[in-house]
């Protein structure tokens, strides 16, 4: 007999890369050769940095956006995922300082036009590292139309918007409170900062009041920033100091006068509920003084020195040095009351680590309260979703609160600002085109603005400029609006929320219909993963070890809305083993027919009046799949998805059908045969369509086993390959329509199977030993169906059936096994040693009689119930209502032996 050969194992280092260069050769991902006339379905990539490598948070975001897209495809939408990386501007620009600095030579050696060319230079040896890995996760994105954020298209965009936005009087320039790293010397967005636990101490200084031997205690983590205070605030509520209106205190060691105000900021509850404002060194601090009209003094240069304002005395130095110097002039000026120890958040450069400062400074910012109104309107109104929804009440919070944005770095890597100033007169040019001569004055002297712009601000463009914007394009016709962004929940606001301002400002719509945010990696244990901790786990390394459909699956399965997922190799080796399974039990369809047969098949007709109990069963259950992973995958549902496919292959097809389907298989009826092969390949073929998304790979490989297609007209119902690609093929159809009713009795069959092999388990009986079951039931109905199915109730359980019971009495030495419907009776004494049996029964009591008692006293000790973390308690107190319930159960059969 002729067989297809498949190899006895799936290895997939061999199918991966083979199938991948296929793709892309087919042009498979590209919209304009696949389904170009269907509705169109997009998703633009969260542009990775270039700097970048693939970690676990990159492989699950990819990976459900690309089970998005290749389900789309294959149900005949025009499908775009359209990739691109972002410039990333401080990370890279710090990459290539570093390199440089190996070779002894800084930037500013360089000048910003040579040093520009070597970020250039790197970015096109390095940069595409992270596309590379996109590839090797099996990501079909259309990479004919990858886009960079600093490309000739989206440059052009990113000016645009500056310039409309500055003619609009939304974009200005102006003195701001920042975050400042002093090292990297740039402004950085919230979410370019590290809030680290730090170890520091909170230290309690006397501000005498003016002409006064009484005082204030002023709490601080930074005592040198009093250096530049200009009031103290309490909290107008605050019972201590409400008779201390119109006063005004001496600084200690500058001996400034300034004055104590009331503002609802403070928290009375924290220190001793007074609060030294520095409006230059403190975000907080800075709104205060601009409500209350205070001074802003700087007392720090743009590396974190102190300046003239700090005082003769500590000007020059570096900040904690003058920390050190202050606390001391504190303590011989009998100003320190207290130094206690404090651990509080401190924020660092996400780069370089270096401590950032809070720091005034003359920057460009948006104006972020007029565009935000639309923003928040268009979510109200359902225009765009979140999912799970109760990220829209992060999205409105942080909305509804929004302050101006600052869009300027002081860095060379990035789009230069189109910002030009008159040398002479200090004019200020904002255009698209460099210009040369100055409007005001007609001078030619003119220079532009050294700053570039946040990289955000060219990824809050994303969903249009790589589509085209601002040229009218037949992309961004076509695809915008996008249909759905997958994201994580952290910039929400630093990404999420300004594309959907640019997005409504310039294109007058919403940016995507739907959002997902999805949800952290974690370890096993739940701990975030972290070079610092060595608890990462590389999804490259996994793919290398496990395959990628292992790794993919994995992620889709664990991926429920609104949990943190727990993973670890283990759990991905267990998927692994789910591939395994589909492979083998492909390799055991096909290893048991002939070609000369599979030639036959192509042309049988399956009819619905031929359909045996579990193959109607099977098809009912397939046409149920159909519903569950499209209802699942259109909610964002993705592990529902996964877990249908897994439930469906390995609980229904394989573990069921196949081995039902072993009784025609090996018989000697060649029709009943033929029909059964036919039905077995039918349901892989589109079990390998539901797998396309999750594991690509191994459906594509076992796509190209099936036999080719005729030329003559195909039914519906075949088993033939219908495309060169399982990815271009159609999403899998219902047929026939069965109803429940109609397989119902399927479900008993199972039950009563799944009833014997139960008690074969619990009474220790080895598979070779064949026993046997009487059956009762008050249901003619069901004793007919066990007669009707007995070969394959016999098989099955690996039990024969000795007597249909006419009323349910007790059988001596025997195992029971109880529903709502019938009663099966195993006779243990033709199978086992009942006295053997009891003794290792009475022998497992005795043990779990013992640990009961322990955990009794155990759970009954208060010192343990008190000192004892939660976790530890509950773990208890499951494990023990877990031996209650054995103790139960072998005791129950115990008493059957008798």
């Amino acid at each position: 007999m002729l067989k297809r050969e498949i190899p006895k194992n799936y290895e997939p280092t061999k199918v991966e890369k083979k199938w991948y260069e296929y793709w892309l050769k087919k042009d498979y991902f590209n919209p304009d050769k696949v389904n170009k006339d269907g509705e169109p379905f997009c998703i633009v990539i969260p542009p990775p940095n270039v700097t970048g490598q693939l970690h676990m948070g990159h492989a699950l975001n990819n990976t459900l956006q690309d089970i998005l897209t290749r389900w789309k495809r294959m149900k005949g939408y025009k499908t775009l995922w359209l990739p691109g990386t972002d410039h990333a501007g401080i990370a890279t620009q710090n990459v290539v300082e570093k390199s440089l600095l190996k070779e002894g030579i800084k930037r500013e050696d360089l000048g910003r036009e040579k040093f520009l060319e070597k970020v250039w230079e790197w970015k096109e040896k390095y940069g595409n590292k992270i596309i590379e890995q996109l590839k090797q996760l099996g990501a079909s994105c259309d990479w004919t139309r990858t886009r960079f954020t600093m490309d000739k298209g989206l440059s052009n965009a990113v000016k645009t918007v500056f310039v409309k936005l500055y003619n609009e009087g939304l974009i200005y320039r102006g003195n701001y409170i920042i975050n400042w790293c002093p090292r990297c010397k740039t402004a950085l967005s919230d979410v370019e900062i590290d809030h680290k636990p730090t170890q520091g101490k909170l230290y309690y200084i006397k501000y005498y009041f003016e002409n006064s031997n009484e005082y204030l205690v002023i709490a601080t983590t930074r005592p040198e920033t009093m250096l530049g205070d200009t009031a103290v605030a309490v909290h107008p509520d605050d019972e201590r100091y409400k008779h201390l209106e119109n006063k005004y205190l001496i600084l200690p060691l500058v001996n400034r006068r300034i004055p104590l105000i009331k503002d609802n900021y403070v928290d009375p509850k924290f220190g001793t509920g007074a609060l030294k404002i520095t409006p230059a060194h403190d975000p907080n601090d800075f709104l205060i003084g601009k409500k209350h009209n205070l001074e802003e003094i700087n007392i720090f240069n743009e590396d974190a020195t102190t300046n003239e304002n700090a005082g003769e005395k500590y000007k020059n130095l570096d900040r904690f040095v003058v920390r050190e110097i202050v606390i001391k002039d504190l303590e011989a000026g009998n100003y320190l009351l207290k130094v206690e120890n404090y651990e509080h958040n401190v924020g660092h450069c996400y780069r370089c680590n270096t401590i950032i400062e809070p720091y005034i400074s003359r920057q460009w910012f948006v104006k972020m309260k007029p565009l935000a109104e639309a923003a928040i309107k268009a979510v109200e109104e359902g225009r765009t979703k979140f999912h799970p929804e109760n990220w829209a009440k992060t999205y409105f919070e942080w909305m509804r609160n929004v302050r101006d944005w600052c869009i300027s770095r002081q860095i060379w890597w990035g789009h230069q600002i189109p910002a030009w100033y008159c040398k002479k007169c200090g004019y200020e040019i904002v255009s698209l085109e460099t210009p040369n001569i100055c409007p005001a004055c007609q001078s030619t002297e003119l220079e532009q603005d050294d700053d570039v712009l946040d990289t955000w601000f060219s990824s809050a463009l994303w969903p249009f400029s790589t589509l085209g914007w601002p040229d009218e394009t037949d992309d961004l016709k076509t695809f915008y609006p996008t249909s759905v962004l997958s994201t994580a929940f952290d910039i929400i606001y630093f990404w999420v929320a300004r594309m959907m301002i640019m997005g409504l400002h310039f294109m007058k719509d919403v940016p995507f219909r739907d959002v997902y945010i999805h949800a952290l990696i974690r370890t096993e244990t739940g701990e975030k993963m972290s070079k610092s901790s060595g608890n990462i786990i590389d999804p490259i390394d996994i793919i290398n070890k496990f395959g990628c459909d292992a790794l993919r699956f994995t992620l889709a399965a664990l991926a429920a809305q609104g949990r943190d997922i727990r993973i670890s190799e283990n759990i991905i080796e267990g998927y692994k083993h789910f591939i395994n399974k589909i492979w083998n039990s492909f390799r055991f369809i096909f290893s048991n027919i002939s070609e000369e047969e599979l030639n036959q098949l192509k042309n049988y007709e399956l009819k619905y009046d031929d359909l045996a109990l579990a193959e109607k069963w099977i098809i009912y259950n397939m046409n149920n799949l159909i519903d569950e992973v499209d209802n699942a995958l259109t909610a964002y549902k993705f592990n529902e998805a996964a877990y249908s496919i897994y439930s469906f292959l390995w609980h229904k097809f394989c573990d069921w059908f196949i081995e039902i389907s072993k009784l025609n298989i090996y018989s000697n009826n060649n029709e009943a045969r033929q029909k059964t092969l036919f039905i077995l390949i039918y349901i892989f073929k589109n079990v390998l369509k539901f797998l396309q998304p999750f594991a690509p790979f191994i459906a594509e490989e076992l796509y190209h086993y099936l036999p080719e297609k005729e030329n003559t007209q195909r039914k519906q119902i075949n088993i033939t390959k219908e495309t060169d690609s399982i990815i271009i093929a159609k999403w899998p159809e219902k047929i026939f329509e069965i109803n429940k009713d109609e397989i119902s009795d399927m479900d008993f069959i199972i039950q009563l199977i799944t009833g014997i092999r139960n008690l074969r388990q619990e009474f220790n009986i080895p598979p070779n030993i064949e026993t046997n079951f009487s059956f009762y039931s008050a249901k003619e109905k069901l004793k007919e169906l066990v007669k009707q199915n007995l070969i394959i109730i016999e098989t099955l359980s690996k039990s024969k059936l000795k007597e249909l019971l006419k009323s349910d009495t007790k059988i001596s030495q025997a195992g029971v096994f109880v529903s709502e419907k019938f009663t099966i009776y195993l006779h243990l004494k033709d199978s086992i040693n009942i006295e053997n049996e009891r003794k290792r029964l009475e022998q497992n009591l005795e043990k779990i009689m013992k640990e009961i008692e322990q955990l009794e006293k155990k759970l009954q000790n208060k010192d343990f119930i008190n000192k004892a973390k939660k976790e530890v308690i509950e773990k208890a107190r499951k494990k023990y209502e877990e031996l209650k319930s054995a103790k139960i159960k072998i005791e129950k059969l115990i008493k059957d032996l008798k």
